[in-house]
């Protein structure tokens, strides 16, 4: 039975309960897959607004990855960039049916995003606080970051099949042609 994400390199069963559980699997991989896209493309639309960059300037001022972007960039410039980023990954994600191969590499760098995000949390002064806006709103990264490590596993496995797939019929063919 195809998957819904196509690709997958599951084992083919006719069993029904377990097609219905490979049919809900699928589901919940594209509902993570297709949330994160959402998520990203929105997030780092508004990166490109004064409000979100003035929003995320704290964050930025005390990470000791990303400060340095502020003097060289200015805050606008830092947002913009971030923001960048953040739509390209989603873009990558997106990809999943055309390009696995790309999808995994932009779940991949989802992962860092959050990773970075998370890092948030113990860079900036009081963030842990229930007081501080930003806690609450960084806490939500643990599942994104969780999303985007399955989504990840599963472009890479994709794009694993979809590579020894497109293989075989090419060493298949030479073996023919040898023999003729």
């Amino acid at each position: 039975m195809p998957s819904m994400e196509n690709d997958t390199s599951r084992s083919r069963t006719t069993d029904p309960v377990d097609v219905r559980i490979a049919r809900l699997e699928d589901t919940g991989i594209g509902v993570l897959r297709y949330g994160l896209v959402f998520l990203l493309v929105v997030i780092g639309t508004a990166k490109y607004f004064a409000f979100e960059a003035q929003a995320i300037e704290p964050l930025v001022a005390h990470s000791p990855f990303l400060s340095w972007m502020l003097g060289a960039f200015g805050l606008q410039g830092t947002s913009g960039i971030i923001g960048t980023l953040e739509v390209a990954t989603g873009l990558a994600i997106a990809s999943r049916r055309l390009s696995p191969a790309l999808s995994a590499g932009g779940s991949i760098a989802a992962v860092v995003t959050f990773l970075t995000t998370l890092s948030f949390l113990f860079s900036t002064p009081g963030a842990f606080s229930l007081k501080h806006p930003a806690g609450a709103f960084l806490m939500k990264d643990v599942v994104l970051l969780g999303a985007s490590i399955a989504t990840a596993a599963e472009a890479l496995r994709a794009s694993r099949a979809r590579a020894s797939r497109s293989a075989a019929p090419v060493g298949a063919l030479s073996a023919t042609r040898a023999m003729s």
